[in-house]
């Protein structure tokens, strides 16, 4: 897996304009930009919504309780799809003759099955059968999605990225059922890691990454599972992590830090915001030399609950953070 760009965006936005959020963030972040989420924009642009309207053979409406499985495709799943085609089109507008990579997010399977209801109203991820057959349908789907994404930027080393919020309480048996009485079941750790090899194996993506900015990411899980890349919250790292984290790096898996804040937050200099990565490195007895090569820096989070004049600035800060970690890395 190439070098990436030393900064990018994690995924979501304020606003609804895709053009004007587009043009920023190719124009800000011009080594790596992503494919921006939009959920101010209501049912279809938020995270289920959007990644249920990738999902092939499996249709979903809007329920008060959340998204659920449909028979057939209905005004929800269009509206998804929609507004997908216009993120899109505006992508394809402003990265004419980009070469490079090139970065998309969606749902992964684990936080999806948490959070789409079946018809009964429970969630799939007490069915077997049904995380099994959602895998599939977002492997295809995804795969499908990425090639589009290369037909309209043919330069671009595509990127995918798999959110994965729930993650943790996937495998603690911490989500909670229908009622909020009870919670699921703990999935075994071995058919968690199978089912993200499938979809990260299966999209056909140039590189990989799963983001979780919740506490105790499972680094080595994600690692197994094949992802080229993990995306966290830098801020939640304690030294326990230490070891797994220079295990990673050792073992060539690209860190996406988060490194400042996704709402809005008075912001210190660039230099500043990376001095803990940089303390982490040297207490790691890491190559200072790997450092950059190693280490994306991102927000913390998607920026949707941030100001549009905050989001912006907290673009520029991270591409302006990778810079120092490039030039100081010492």
């Amino acid at each position: 897996m190439g070098r990436w760009g030393p900064a990018t965006g994690v995924g979501s936005m304020p606003g609804g304009d895709a053009r004007d959020t587009a043009r920023g963030i190719t124009a800000t972040t011009e080594g790596f930009p992503f494919l921006a989420e939009l959920p101010a924009r209501g049912p279809g642009a938020d995270m289920i919504g959007r990644t249920a309207g990738l999902l092939v053979e499996v249709y979903a409406h809007v329920e008060p309780s959340g998204w659920r499985v449909s028979d057939r495709p209905g005004r929800d799943t269009r509206r998804a799809r929609s507004l997908l085609g216009e993120d899109l089109d505006a992508l394809e507008e402003f990265t004419q003759g980009y070469e490079g990579p090139l970065k998309v997010q969606a749902v992964g399977p684990w936080t999806l099955a948490a959070g789409l209801e079946l018809r009964g109203g429970e969630a799939a991820l007490g069915d077997t059968g049904a995380r099994r057959y959602l895998a599939e349908s977002l492997t295809e789907g995804l795969a499908a999605h990425v090639a589009e994404v290369r037909r309209r930027v043919p330069g671009a080393a595509v990127v995918l990225q798999l959110d994965e919020p729930s993650l943790t309480a996937v495998l603690r048996g911490q989500v909670r059922t229908a009622s909020g009485y009870r919670t699921y079941a703990a999935v075994d750790r071995q058919v968690v890691a199978d089912a993200l090899r499938q979809v990260l194996d299966g999209s056909g993506a140039a590189g990989t990454v799963v983001h979780s900015c919740a506490p105790d990411v499972p680094f080595a899980l994600l690692r197994a599972a094949g992802a080229s890349a993990v995306s966290f919250d830098f801020s939640l790292l304690t030294e326990r992590h230490d070891e797994v984290i220079g295990e990673a790096v050792e073992g060539g898996t690209t860190l996406l830090a988060g490194i400042v804040p996704g709402t809005d937050t008075p912001l210190s200099d660039p230099a500043g915001s990376v001095m803990g990565v940089r303390s982490m490195w040297r207490r790691l007895g890491l190559d200072p030399g790997l450092l950059a090569e190693s280490v994306v820096c991102t927000p913390t989070c998607g920026l949707a609950g941030a100001s549009p004049a905050y989001a912006r600035k907290a673009l520029a800060h991270v591409v302006r953070a990778a810079r120092s970690l490039a030039d100081n890395p010492e």
